[in-house]
């Protein structure tokens, strides 16, 4: 048994696991932030941004595991449609959730968005009195 490719293994499995652990940690920590944190759009965060880590992690540990290069591809395909996804549905919810008042928002430090709300409902408010119009 060749000692080079048995210290190399052994770097690759110390690797993999540190990584299989960190990974596993981070989605973890995001089940419980979405059930520990109090509102929508910190829940929102807790969800996206150590899930998408964690899951790159875990990802490279299968990788990393089974030694073979066509797997790659694979697991890049994979982690490429979370990381385009993630973003957009977390912002799709976080408008849903701000537009419906499902927020705290003693908790927003700025409101960048209330602005555009107003001025949405403003327009809205100005269709509909244009739409209901005098009879005649």
């Amino acid at each position: 048994m060749n000692p080079e490719v048995s210290g190399v293994d052994t770097v690759i499995d110390t690797v993999s696991a540190v990584f299989m652990i960190v990974g596993a940690v981070m989605s973890l920590g995001a089940a419980v932030g979405l059930l520990r944190f109090p509102d929508l759009m910190s829940r929102m965060h807790a969800a996206t941004k150590p899930q998408v880590l964690g899951l790159f992690l875990l990802l490279a540990s299968v990788g990393l595991q089974l030694r073979t290069w066509w797997v790659w591809p694979v697991l890049l395909v994979a982690w490429i449609f979370q990381v385009l996804t993630v973003p957009v549905s977390a912002h799709m919810v976080g408008r849903a959730g701000y537009r419906t008042k499902h927020l705290h928002k003693e908790l927003l430090t700025t409101d960048e968005l209330e602005a555009v709300v107003q001025k949405a409902a403003d327009k809205r408010d100005a269709d509909d009195d244009e739409a209901s119009g005098p009879v005649v």
